[in-house]
């Protein structure tokens, strides 16, 4: 088995993926390994054709990366307490995409990310940014899904 120097850890602060990250911890400290979370805000939607008042989508798109950073911040006093070999970055773009793409940047030698676990209509609708990493990706996955309730 290969030793871990850079995990990267992809979050989307939810419950599953505050879950998910207890694993990304427990290796990256067995391994004194740094670790790298990555939280990417999606593209906007493109509303070319609608008429939508009052919205600007720059300050939107800002509004959100702002939203995101203060989210990461947080995460990161409440999680990473003591620990602090670690870098955080906001992304913009397709999740997945922008995963693989970070964890290939910072060398990563394994992504590891919760997954929602969805079937059915809800995977054709929202599709699963986890399953498009393990699909994509040159770099080892672990997925980590939450126990049933």
């Amino acid at each position: 088995m290969n030793d871990f120097k850079m995990i990267v850890f992809a979050t989307d602060f939810s419950e599953n993926s505050n879950y998910a990250f207890e694993y990304a911890f427990g290796i990256a400290q067995k391994f004194n390994a740094k670790l790298a979370l990555v939280h990417v805000v999606s593209e906007p939607l493109s509303f070319n054709g609608f008429y939508v008042p009052h919205i600007s989508f720059e300050k939107l798109e800002e509004e959100l990366r702002e939203g995101a950073k203060r989210m990461m911040e947080r995460f990161c006093q409440v999680h990473l307490k003591g620990f602090e070999n670690y870098e955080s970055h906001i992304l913009r773009g397709l999740p997945f995409d922008q995963i693989i793409k970070k964890a290939e940047e910072v060398g990563a030698d394994m992504i590891i990310l919760g997954t929602h676990g969805r079937t059915g209509l809800d995977h054709v609708i929202f599709g699963s940014t986890a399953e498009k990493v393990v699909r994509k990706s040159p770099i080892p996955v672990l997925t980590i899904r939450m126990p049933k309730k």
